[in-house]
């Protein structure tokens, strides 16, 4: 069953629908004590997760069983916040009817950020990753929610090929919206209403770890938001600021303050990650022990150095991401792999709670809600990248001008690579294939 379930997965092409998509297949593909559901949504301003979760709770659940089958994990977790009152109400009353003994409910404070694997794995069970691991290393998997929806549906045979999306920020009528992979974002913001400012951009998954894209960026499998937001925004300038700019403010004006340290929470959990020991090596032009620098292998950008932190406006993450680029171009691997005895002291007090984050932000007049529509949205085209995950591009098996429909295979990985499948989201015609595949209807 294990074998067939895993097998399932990989045809069906789920990848992690949280993250950075990692392929499911290979995650769940090992032996585990636990398997924990992320339905933390920590990210500002998304709402899609809390709305499957209440809408899709016994899909979720199976999902979640189809895990624990494939590792052999004894335990499950639903690790959710507490103010997600329905999608508890929801889930509580599936597991009941199904006399689940073996999956419970996890409920956590509303702080950020509460889904960091890192993180979550030490709240739900008291263990700590070692520096540069992954749950595993403790027993664990961590799938998010609507990887677990898309586990259950691949073991019935359908393959991913719709995201659940919040579309909020300056748009008119925030929503949560299930549509096709490839569809624009110009057209998930057209069905908000539109924008309320006439310059703006868009952001990509959350206002802390999401990217700035164009109206013409499709929404991959990974997307989980699209944020409209006014381009004279702090945050747009923030994210838009060059490495030299980065780079010349944490000479001019870091000061060492390690405010950016002691809201780390990789720096909490007990890993030796100093943010900002990093920018004083920065500011001391690169110099200095090496040790601290290839501790920004540890940071896991969520960005809370720098919004939280970080009071002189600098970018402990920015400065991490970077530096982390440089050394894996020049070959450096990681080489810290302490497992941490316990968490800094003070940490429960040392969490970013959500509201303050928000407000910090500058975000609150859009921390709204977001209701899921019903409505089914048929895009007349869609442009599905050839990587939507972390690993090799996927090869079509398709030519411009075939007919396909919706579900069918499209694109396949590689043998012996890492990657996923690709399938149609609508039933059309190929009108191209580059980097990815365009398919148009006949509307």
């Amino acid at each position: 069953m294990a074998n067939k379930i895993v097998a399932a997965v990989k045809a069906a092409g789920v990848v992690g629908a949280g993250g950075a998509g990692f392929p499911t297949h290979i995650k769940i593909d090992n032996a585990a004590e636990v398997v924990i559901a992320n339905g933390a949504e920590c990210e500002p301003l998304l709402r899609a997760h809390r709305h499957l979760m209440a809408g899709e709770s016994e899909q979720i659940i199976h999902g979640l069983k189809a895990v624990m089958t494939t590792t052999g994990a004894s335990q499950g977790y639903i690790a959710l916040k507490a103010k997600y009152v329905t999608a508890i109400k929801n889930l509580e009353t599936v597991l009941a009817r199904l006399g689940e003994q073996n999956i419970q409910l996890f409920f956590l404070p509303d702080f950020y950020p509460a889904g960091d694997e890192h993180v979550l794995v030490h709240e739900v069970t008291g263990r700590i990753i070692p520096e540069g691991g992954i749950p595993l290393n403790v027993g664990a998997v961590v799938c998010n929610v609507e990887t677990l929806f898309n586990i259950a549906q691949a073991v019935s045979g359908i393959p991913v090929t719709t995201k659940y999306v919040t579309v909020t920020g300056a748009v008119r009528k925030p929503v949560t919206i299930k549509v096709p992979v490839g569809t624009k974002a110009s057209e998930l913001i057209a069905a908000a209403g539109g924008p309320t400012v006439n310059d703006y951009v868009i952001i990509d998954g959350g206002p802390m770890m999401g990217k700035i894209v164009s109206e013409n960026a499709p929404v991959t499998k990974t997307t989980s938001g699209l944020i409209v937001l006014p381009r004279n925004n702090p945050l747009v300038t923030q994210k838009n600021l060059s490495w030299q700019v980065i780079t010349n403010h944490a000479k001019a004006a870091c000061c060492s303050c390690r405010a950016c340290t002691d809201c780390c929470p990789r720096y909490l959990l007990g890993h030796s990650l100093e943010p900002h020991r990093i920018m004083q090596a920065v500011g001391n032009g690169f110099t200095g022990n090496l040790t601290t620098i290839t501790r920004v292998f540890l940071c896991s950008e969520c960005g809370a150095c720098e919004t939280f932190g970080c009071t002189m406006g600098l970018s402990p993450r920015r400065v991490n991401a970077e530096l982390k680029r440089l050394l894996i171009q020049s070959g450096v691997k990681n080489p810290h792999r302490a497992v941490p005895a316990g968490v800094r002291a003070g940490r429960e007090y040392r969490r970013i709670p959500a509201k303050r984050l928000v407000s910090r932000l500058g975000l609150t007049a859009y921390d709204v809600e977001a209701p899921l529509s019903r409505e089914k949205w048929e895009p007349a085209e869609v442009r599905l990248p050839l990587i939507q995950h972390i690993g090799a591009a996927t090869v079509p098996v398709v030519k411009a001008g075939d007919a396909v429909k919706a579900g069918d295979l499209i694109a396949i990985t590689p043998a012996g690579v890492v990657g996923a499948n690709v399938h149609a989201s609508i039933t059309g015609t190929v009108y191209a294939i580059e980097d990815f595949i365009t398919i148009r209807t006949e509307k």
